[in-house]
């Protein structure tokens, strides 16, 4: 369980990693393989899914660390 968590975490911090580059301009999304493409396109809906039951029982928690 120790170790999913700290991959689970660590793959946040990857996805945030790549956010934050494509943001800055360093890469382009397009840039990254297809099947990168596909997986963090569908970890962000995944994301915007939970965000939005999250803020529907009333979750105010400016931390996202669970999403």
């Amino acid at each position: 369980d120790e170790w999913v968590q700290a991959d689970l975490a660590l793959a946040r911090v990857t996805e945030d990693l790549v956010d934050l580059l494509i943001d800055k301009g360093v890469i382009n999304f397009t840039d990254l393989p297809s099947g990168a493409q596909n997986k963090l396109i569908k970890r962000q809906g995944l994301r915007t899914e939970l965000s939005y039951v999250a803020k529907l029982f009333g979750s105010n928690d400016e931390d996202d660390d669970f999403l």
